[in-house]
């Protein structure tokens, strides 16, 4: 009997597997598990159903184009061909393709994307941005051909002529037009400034719109500077660019139409505010007219002598009670002034000794009791007409003899 390496062995069975029509080509329904990306793009995970398991694995030559996450838990179709990996001596599912069950991968993605995009605030409200009222520079961002252009040319023109109208050409659908229609919205937004900037295209399919739902056009929409509106496929089609952009038209036609004004309907209202502006100003000169006519007519402008006559009578009332308070007021300052003269009169030194009273001072310090002098003390006695020098011959107390 012939002995064989491990590596004959799992050899053998790769070649034995890849002989089996039925496992190339071959499509497995699972949920998945174990789901693991790594930085090399590739990605490993486990097909499980009740009651077994099958690894697989994705090269990043494959999942590179996948439009949605795989998740544990999701139930998948994969598509592949089953083969053995000869260094662990296992069979595995090498993955081509990954559909979700029950629903599309685009939409599937789209919602992973919108969920994602939504919780960081792309969508908010408070980021949008009012359109100018008078755009001059409008940026489109859409592809030259098809009807998308001239109907925004077409439309704008007719509403507002003077708008200058300013394209960057991109691919809108298929592979690259993504990152073109969001360097189209920096060019419009870094490099050549205008008012507004509308990017869109006309309607397809899901797949066609793709290109407006892809993660790099909704972030340089949330991010740019200048207002823009979104114009993709047709009233009932939804991409997250709509959800980005500051203002969502159903139609290219109508971008335009928002993004400009109509000419006729400004003409309108210019007509009605100025004929609103003409009546109000009407209005205010015949108000003033009847009010002048009202001043005309009064008193003092028919008789301005009478009304002078009678402020220069009050006016003589006037004088007049300010002398009379003034009299009053000057005898009643006399009248006070009289009674403190006579209090001051009648305490005066001078009245006192002309009632035979004298002043006893020794030392030119008055004196009085006889503790403040002794026996031969010199004093001095002041009287109403001079002064007498005295001296203390004897001291005689209160109730002594």
């Amino acid at each position: 009997m012939a002995v064989h390496s491990v590596s004959d062995v799992n050899r053998y069975l790769k070649d034995l597997l890849a002989r089996e029509p039925l496992l190339s080509g071959l499509s497995v329904r699972g949920e998945i598990s174990n789901f693991k990306q790594y930085p090399s793009g590739h990605c490993y995970f486990t097909l499980k159903d009740a009651n077994s398991a099958l690894k697989c694995v994705m090269f990043r030559s494959r999942a590179q184009y996948l439009r949605f996450l795989p998740q544990n838990g999701m139930q998948v179709v994969a598509g592949g061909t089953i083969s053995v990996y000869e260094r662990d001596g296992v069979y595995q599912l090498y993955v081509d393709s990954l559909m979700p069950e029950g629903t599309g991968d685009l939409a599937l993605a789209f919602e992973q994307l919108k969920k994602k995009l939504s919780a960081e605030g792309l969508f908010d409200q408070s980021r949008k941005q009012p359109l100018p009222a008078f755009p001059k520079k409008i940026g489109v961002v859409t592809s030259p051909a098809g009807a998308v252009l001239r109907d925004i040319y077409r439309v704008s023109k007719r509403r507002w002529p003077s708008v200058q109208l300013v394209l960057y050409p991109v691919q809108v659908q298929g592979e690259g037009a993504a990152e073109q229609i969001a360097r189209g919205i920096d060019f419009f937004a870094e490099e050549y400034a205008v008012d507004v900037i509308i990017a869109g295209r006309g309607g397809g399919s899901m797949e066609d719109l793709w290109a407006f739902n892809e993660e790099p056009v909704v972030r340089a929409i949330a991010a740019c500077p200048v207002p823009l509106i979104s114009a993709v496929g047709h009233e009932t089609d939804f991409t997250l660019a709509d959800f980005a952009a500051d203002v969502r038209a159903a139609t290219p036609s109508q971008a335009a139409e928002l993004a400009v004004p109509d000419r006729a309907e400004v003409k309108r209202q210019v007509e009605h505010l100025t004929s609103q502006l003409t009546r109000q100003m009407r209005r205010e000169i015949d108000l003033r007219r009847q009010r002048l006519d009202h001043v005309l007519q009064s008193r003092v402008m028919r008789q301005p002598q009478s009304m002078l006559a009678e402020r220069r009578q009050r006016l003589d009332f006037l004088l007049a009670g300010l002398q009379n308070t003034a009299k009053q007021e000057l005898q009643n300052k006399s009248h006070g002034l009289k009674l403190l003269l006579n209090r001051l009169a009648a305490i005066n030194p001078a009245a006192v000794l002309g009632r035979g009273y004298g002043i006893v001072t020794k030392q030119d310090k008055l004196v009085s009791s006889i503790n403040a002098v002794e026996i031969d003390d010199e004093i001095q006695l002041s009287l109403t007409d001079g002064s007498l020098k005295a001296r203390v011959l004897a001291k005689t107390g209160k109730g002594e003899g």
